[in-house]
């Protein structure tokens, strides 16, 4: 009976925590939720418009450049967008972006929690992992794909253990959507499998035995060159059985350092094989989508590009400009190697290979966080655990399930989320330091949009795009590429005239460009303040306008 109240009491502390965990969750991500727009929301409006008018045509409506094929990767996402901003107008995008950051956090908690089967480790987890990417939360695809990512490791997770159909119908069910919502990370569905894939076929190579195998092969062979020497066949006969017996006691070494391994925790899960059939399978989805062959090729036309060299957000990661990961990975090392904590090779490939990606481009640091946050919280337990920490951990569950406890934690996270919401609240949803809003109603009422061919800057192009004035080029970088469109080589123009690596008149000439709008402390200024050709129109405190004078 007494166990039976234990229970009781357990599981209703369970329920109080997480609707402790929860409530913080939302107010964090709450709090780290931008009001101000971001450049891709303003183009992603705009073509989920188009989408709902012209279909998915394949083709460009927003730059002035004539006969572009445009491929709409986040189509899906771009009509939800512009759906969301035809009811709700800016503040519905951003009450979507809070709506989807605390679904992110609470589906981090949930994944966090069935994985490492504890609550305090993975609540402190998610609260730190959004607040680590914090930059990330906006009003782009990005933001669903990550909590899709999030459940994808949910579900191979649960998956892994009890090999439930409704898991592998949740993975189709995410591999359609992502090849919808964000056609460029679909790819990295299928990174997330191979942990597991590569930890499977490890333990099936070494379970083969292939140095015996070989041997007895190879003595075999000889067994029936020499058939007629009885003598020479009896040693051989002898050196099978040795071999045999070799094998035998090399598969029980095995089997016992897989049961107290020294660091590295080898598993070989027999449900890995219908893994692997769940990922053959997911990659015929990609053909679940009107985009025809686009998944299959979008990211290897990117990465053949420029783009990736010349985006920040897509630049090689330098730590010591990141002190917060550089921090984490310090920390993860440290136990790894210092401790005596153990590590599941899946989780060490898994753990290796996103550390190897966010290295490779910043962008990844998201990724690294999301999904790199259920390996870290199962590496914090391990080290609870083997130094007895986790009794302190039932006490400070306690504690928080309490009346006070969950007071006071709850007054904590009301403070630090306040905190971080203070300096927004005269944030406006456009910000018009960073974006022509003057400089784009003086063209509207001023100029004939329809016969003009502006230069416009790439850090703005959405937002001209947005408010209908044909663009030069803006933030689709890939659509102004030779890999997209052949023979278009827009976004090196943009560089070369923004970084005066060309002398600007002769690519004005080539695109004959009739009005310029840049930045007033852009480079490309300093000249066309000073060149008579250009009749300055408009100004303010950012941009400025010219009109060029062709003759």
């Amino acid at each position: 009976m007494k166990n039976k109240i234990k229970k009781i009491n357990q599981s209703n502390r369970k329920i109080v925590f997480n609707i402790l965990a929860i409530i913080c969750i939302i107010l964090f991500c709450t709090a780290i939720s931008p009001v101000t727009m971001q450049n891709d929301t303003y183009y992603t409006v705009k073509i989920g418009e188009s989408i709902l008018e012209n279909g998915i045509d394949g083709k460009d409506h927003f730059s002035w450049h004539e006969d572009l094929n445009y491929e709409y990767p986040h189509w899906l996402y771009d009509v939800m967008m512009y759906s969301i901003y035809y009811i709700g107008g800016w503040t519905g995008i951003y009450i979507s972006t809070i709506i989807f950051a605390c679904i992110l956090g609470i589906i981090l908690y949930i994944t966090n929690v069935k994985v490492c089967k504890n609550h305090i480790v993975p609540f402190i987890i998610t609260i730190g992992a959004m607040a680590l990417i914090r930059s990330y939360v906006a009003a782009r695809a990005q933001l669903v794909t990550f909590i899709l990512f999030v459940l994808e490791i949910l579900f191979i997770e649960k998956f892994m253990k009890n090999r439930k159909f409704g898991y592998a119908l949740g993975l189709f069910v995410i591999c359609i959507l992502i090849a919808n919502l964000h056609v460029a990370v679909w790819p990295f569905f299928f990174v997330l499998f191979l942990p597991y894939i590569a930890e499977y076929l490890i333990c099936v190579i070494l379970d083969l035995s292939l140095p015996s195998k070989i041997m007895k092969l190879i003595y075999k062979i000889q067994k029936r060159i020499f058939v007629k020497n009885q003598d020479k066949v009896k040693i051989l006969e002898e050196k099978i059985e040795k071999e045999e017996e070799k094998a035998i006691i090399t598969k029980k070494k095995r089997e016992e350092n897989r049961k107290n391994p020294y660091k590295i925790v080898v598993e070989k899960n027999k449900n890995v094989k219908y893994l692997i059939l769940i990922m053959l399978i997911s990659v015929l989805l990609g053909l679940c989508t009107p985009l025809g062959q686009t998944p299959y090729t979008y990211l290897i036309d990117t990465m053949q590009g420029d783009t990736t060299q010349n985006i920040n957000e897509h630049l090689p990661l330098t730590l010591i400009n990141q002190k917060d990961i550089l921090g984490l990975l310090i920390v993860i090392i440290a136990i790894l190697m210092l401790t005596k904590v153990k590590i599941k090779l899946r989780d060490l490939f898994m753990l290796g290979g996103l550390i190897i990606l966010a290295l490779m481009s910043r962008r990844q640091i998201s990724m690294l966080v999301l999904i790199g946050s259920t390996i870290i919280g199962k590496i914090v337990l391990a080290f609870f655990r083997k130094y007895n920490c986790m009794n302190d951990l039932k006490v400070l569950f306690k504690g928080m399930t309490g009346f006070y406890g969950f007071g006071i934690t709850l007054c904590i996270i009301i403070i630090i989320s306040t905190n971080i919401y203070r300096p927004k609240i005269d944030d406006t949803y456009v910000d018009e330091s960073t974006y022509p809003v003057k400089a784009c109603d003086y063209i509207l009422e001023e100029l004939d949009v329809s016969n003009i061919r502006i230069y416009n800057e790439y850090n703005y192009g959405s937002y001209m795009l947005f408010r209908g004035i044909p663009v030069f080029i803006d933030s689709r970088a890939d659509l102004y590429t030779p890999e997209f469109n052949p023979g278009c080589n827009v976004f090196d123009d943009f560089l070369n005239i923004s970084n005066i690596g060309t002398y600007y008149e002769n690519k004005f000439d080539e695109y004959d460009i009739t009005h310029v709008i840049c930045y007033k402390n852009a480079k490309l200024n300093m000249f066309l303040s000073r060149n008579y050709e250009y009749k300055e129109l408009y100004s303010d405190d950012r941009f400025v306008i010219y009109e060029r004078d062709k003759v």
